[in-house]
């Protein structure tokens, strides 16, 4: 995991929108839905007041590919590392990113820069927003269930503050100034050995009729970020379908080791709590993860998996939920055990 130099903290974002929005009718609102993300502190990849510019779709996008090609690299040479895996391991390299385009995806430069094999398959992800991650996980445990000794890849790069739009002013929009952060993570999925997560069981499930609830609206000016206010509201429909999942599989979604969620927001963290009937203090990776770097869209999961290998894991063969949440408005869902020596995952 690594999060950019440049950092805003919650007071800082609050005086800029008392600042920049004094004469709108519903600041007051919006200052008090970002107090109330818990928030502390955010990264991005420019300084706040190159940050605030707008030069144009162009220029953004080109900071977009320029500032992975700086960053990615070392994020996927530690992986490798903790993973006791090289490049020549690597048999397919699933990236997920939802604030900047490119064609080719990155996943081929990233095969000529470090040596990739020419072979490696390719799975670049940009539409599934904050639930790439889970989707990324699932994809890497059925191409490892597809190919028993392979390794998979995964790649997270968002530079959410490159998305920013002065001109947008409903208080979605700036609530969401309030929220998103910049980070990269990289995680690699192994078909055998290793230490971590043992993937049993994955699923997806999208809740009808909610696909304009989280959109982008593509203008000239750029990705404009979309967010209905019934979103925080989601996790009701969704902890049944984490609890199918896990039921289908004989476990109890309420009764598991570990959990690992998507942090959208404080009430997404709060909602699923009392829906799933799971100690808030089982959340506390993903809500770390909020605090310390606000919402970093699909490299959420992964930092959060991070957070749980640095308290030490858990007991062997220790069961947990693994979810992500975005637009869709879908949960991508895995179930597996924590294993120590000859996992599935890490």
């Amino acid at each position: 995991m690594s999060v950019p130099e440049h950092v805003i903290t919650m007071e800082e974002t609050l005086e800029l929108a008392r600042s920049r929005h004094a004469d709108h009718p519903q600041l007051p609102l919006a200052l008090r839905l970002i107090e109330n993300t818990g928030v502390k502190t955010r990264h991005i990849v420019q300084p706040i007041e190159e940050t605030l510019k707008h030069p144009g779709f162009e220029e953004r996008n080109k900071l977009y590919e320029a500032e992975a090609k700086a960053r990615v690299p070392a994020v996927i040479q530690r992986a490798l590392d903790d993973a006791e895996l090289l490049t020549s391991d690597i048999d397919v390299i699933i990236y997920v990113s939802c604030t900047g385009f490119m064609m080719p995806s990155l996943t081929a430069w990233l095969i000529n820069e470090m040596d990739f094999d020419s072979t490696t398959r390719q799975l670049p992800i940009a539409q599934l927003g904050c639930a790439a991650g889970g989707a990324a996980i699932n994809r890497a445990h059925d191409f490892c269930s597809a190919y028993p000794h392979a390794n998979a890849l995964i790649v997270a790069c968002e530079f959410c503050s490159l998305c920013y739009q002065p001109t947008d002013l409903g208080v979605g929009s700036l609530l969401s100034n309030g929220l998103f952060g910049d980070g990269i993570a990289a995680a690699v999925v192994r078909g055998d050995g290793g230490t971590g997560v043992s993937l049993e069981r994955n699923g997806s499930y999208l809740i009808p009729k909610t696909e304009d609830w989280i959109a982008y609206d593509v203008r000239a000016t750029g990705f404009h970020f979309l967010l209905d206010k019934r979103v925080p509201a989601t996790m009701e429909p969704l902890a049944p379908a984490l609890k199918d999942l896990a039921g289908a599989h004989g476990w109890d979604a309420s009764d598991l080791d570990f959990y690992i969620i998507h942090a959208g927001g404080p009430r997404i963290l709060d909602d699923l709590s009392k829906f799933l009937q799971v100690d808030p203090h089982a959340f506390r990776f993903s809500r770390a993860t909020l605090t310390e770097y606000g919402n970093i869209a699909s490299a959420v999961v992964l930092d959060a998996l991070r957070r749980l290998f640095d308290e030490g894991g858990a007991e062997d063969r220790a069961r947990g939920l693994l979810a992500g949440f975005g637009p869709g408005i879908t949960a991508e869902m895995t179930v597996g055990r924590w294993v120590n020596g000859d996992g599935t995952a890490r």
